[in-house]
């Protein structure tokens, strides 16, 4: 029978194995057959904390639903709207019918009311939550650079925000909206990240097979959970989200910068920017 010692010494020869195997891992891509990427947008194309972002919406959101509406109450209401989304399953219901529905049901706020109230909040509240944007100087290289491979470019968000709010800070981070196939917003979306439906939903309206796609985020679950359904997927590092109990895999980690290199076509031209780069 083997001793503590033996088994000690195996553990550790086995150990310093994997961490050998681990290290030698190729942070490679194959971007042959790739013909669309997939970006996320807060922590990936631009910088926003979500912890203060979040709460500075709902507070601006809230203000603008009238007199009728107990801003505290509308806050548990939107908060409850958002784990729904998360959870829904039912393709024939748009994240933003789930939040209609719960507000409705919660606070007797009809479509319309809602409406327009959020029309109030993106002409008056909106622009005060800029200050908690900034974009990354490369992030439009980014873009560019798949655009000159000929690839179709999606903003792959996670959907719990209307477009307007998107649109904004998409602009607030120094990126252009048009330059992108498709957005993810609540209006359309039907799934939020992790579940593979997301992806999946993404892939039927490109009609392009998941090998031929490839997800760039920051989101160790949110947005690596796209291989799940084939995608290749990148971890951008400068702003990553690295979740406790994460099992999936990135293809390839590294800064803008290394992808850029990475991705950008020969002869593209970069475009010059005084900002520090990663």
């Amino acid at each position: 029978m083997p001793t503590g010692r033996y088994l000690a010494g195996r553990v550790t020869v086995s150990a310093m194995l994997l961490h050998f195997l681990q290290k030698r891992r190729p942070n490679t891509l194959d971007l042959e057959k790739i013909q669309a990427v997939l970006f996320d947008l807060d922590g990936t194309l631009i910088d926003v904390d979500m912890q203060r972002f979040v709460p500075g919406y709902l507070r601006r959101l809230t203000e603008n639903m009238g007199a009728q509406v107990n801003p505290q109450r509308a806050t548990r209401a939107l908060h409850q709207a958002v784990a729904a989304m998360f959870a829904n399953t039912d393709s024939k219901v748009t994240l933003e019918d789930i939040l209609l529905e719960e507000l409705q049901s919660q606070l007797n706020l009809s479509p319309a009311n809602y409406a327009a109230s959020l029309d109030r909040f993106c002409r008056h509240g909106l622009e005060l939550l800029r200050p908690m944007v900034s974009g990354h100087p490369l992030s439009p290289q980014l873009i560019e650079a798949s655009l000159a491979r000929g690839w179709q470019a999606v903003l792959a968000t996670n959907p719990i925000f209307p477009r307007a709010v998107i649109d904004a800070r998409l602009a607030w981070g120094g990126l252009d909206s048009e330059a992108f196939d498709h957005i993810t917003a609540y209006e359309t979306a039907h799934f939020c990240k992790p579940n593979p439906t997301f992806f999946e939903e993404i892939l039927e309206r490109l009609q392009l097979p998941a090998e031929a796609c490839l997800m760039v985020g920051n989101d160790t679950e949110h947005d690596l959970a796209a291989g799940q359904v084939g995608m290749q997927t990148c971890l951008l590092t400068p702003w990553s989200i690295r979740r406790f109990g994460a099992s999936f895999k990135a293809d390839w980690q590294g800064t803008h910068r290394e992808l850029l290199t990475l991705i950008e076509p020969s002869g593209f031209v970069r475009r010059q920017s005084t900002l520090c780069p990663d």
